[in-house]
This record gives structure tokens, sequence and C-alpha cells, in this order.
């Protein structure tokens, strides 16, 4: 077993991006973490060598967010994520992913256009309230959730269209978030296992980027934890903006 040192260039800063976000600073630097890695190894590898790291960080996520979360988001979004893992198990073969990537990032886009409007509206009088759960969204939302976290690592920005018009405390929200996304992650490891991905080589060159993935989630939850409501909802519709964005993006380049 040879393992290029090469890998790390690209594997550092891949690790960092997607630590901060697992310590609950928003989806759009995750999007980052395996077209980064996927400058050194294939994509399908790169993401590979994520995963086994993406589940430590929920572990130390987990335990930074232990005594925060809604279980009320959790069981309105679960069960059509659970349908949406399976369903992209089932068609990854069969359905393009750049088509995926373009659908969420233009729903996306228009969802935190909509947020910065109802904001410009405020400052003229006009108040949004949460809006409440709602069944038909929340099956919708969540199927693509777990749809797009299977076929192109793309759930995030669903569970922020479902999620953020709620508008939890900020604690409450990320803790839902880290439990959502460690559930997916956990039952992704079957598929990835089956495919032939988790080989040695790609477990050690996981497991060597483990203390920077545990380092970095705990910083990234340390500043979220310190972030009042009126700087964190802005921050995480500005971080849905660019996850939306980039994944817009990368649909209309794969086309042309």
């Amino acid at each position: 077993m040879s393992i290029d040192p090469a890998i790390y260039y690209a594997a550092i800063p891949a690790v960092l991006l997607v630590g901060l976000t697992k310590g609950g600073m928003g989806e759009a630097l995750a999007l980052m973490g395996v077209p980064l890695l996927a400058m050194a190894v294939p994509p399908v590898q790169a993401a590979a060598i994520l995963l086994p790291i993406l589940v430590v960080m929920d572990c130390v996520s987990l335990w930074i967010w232990r005594q925060h979360n809604d279980r009320t988001l959790l069981k309105m979004l679960l069960p059509g994520a659970l349908i949406g893992i399976a369903i992209g198990w089932a068609t990854s073969a069969y359905v393009p992913r750049d088509v995926l990537r373009l659908i969420i990032g233009l729903i996306t886009v228009l969802f935190v256009a909509r947020y910065f409007y109802n904001g410009w509206r405020a400052r003229h009088g006009y108040i949004v309230p949460p809006k409440p759960h709602r069944l038909v969204p929340a099956a919708f939302l969540g199927t693509l959730s777990g749809y797009g976290s299977f076929v192109a690592h793309a759930g995030g920005a669903p569970f922020q269209v479902y999620s953020l018009p709620l508008k939890l405390s900020p604690r409450d929200y990320t803790g839902a978030a880290v439990r959502f996304f460690a559930i997916l992650n956990v039952i992704k490891l079957g598929p990835y296992f089956a495919l032939g991905q988790l080989d040695t080589t790609n477990l050690t060159i996981s497991a060597t980027l483990v203390p920077l993935a545990i380092v970095a989630t705990a910083i990234g939850g340390f500043i979220v934890k310190r972030m009042k409501p009126a700087v964190f909802y802005p921050f995480m519709y500005a971080m849905a903006l660019i996850a939306g964005a980039k994944l817009a993006y990368d649909g209309v380049v794969a086309f042309l």
C-alpha cells in the first residue's frame, strides 16, 4: 500500500472546511470538501475518504450540541430522508448527478432571495412570522435532502429550505441539524462499503486526518455557540446562498 503524500495538500484544507461546517457553520463550506480532495484523487474516492471522517466529526458535534435539539424537526424530516437515501442507492447509476445539483441549487438560491426580500420588507414594517411544521413540504424536502446527500453530498440545502423559516433558536437548530446528518452519514456507510470504496488505502488516509477533523469541528462549534440570533440567521442564509450558487454553477458547467 503506497499513499502519495501530495494527497494531503488537498485533504488538509478539505477537512478543515468540512470540520468547521460540522461544528455548525452551515453546509456551504462542506460543499468544497469533495471538490478540493478530488483535485488529488478521483471524486468517488474523495467522497469515500471523507465519509469516515464525517462520522468522526458527527460524534464530536453530537457531544458539543448534546443539550440542544428540536425533536419535532427530526421527526418531520427523517422519514423522507431515509426514503431519499434508498431511492438514491437504487437510481444513482441512472440519474445524472449534475441535474440534481442544478435543481437543488436553483431552489436554494430562490429560497434565500425570498428571505432577503422579506428582510427588506421588514425594514418597511412587514414582519414574517415563523412558519409552522408542514407535512407535505417536510416529506418532499426531507426526501430531497436524503437523496442529495447520497448521490451528490448536497443534502444541506433542502434541509435549510425547510428548517430555517421555522426560526428556531440557533442552538436548537444546530443541534437538530447535527443529529440529522449524523444519522444519514452512518446509514451511508453501508452502501459505500458495498461499492468497495472503504478499502485499506482510503481508510488509512481517513485515519491520519481524524485529529485535524476533531480540532476543526470543535472550533466550528465554539464559534457558532457564541453567535446571537441576529447574527446567526443572516450568516446561515448567506451560507445557504453560497451553497445553492455553487451547486447551480456546477450543474450548469457540466451541461456546457
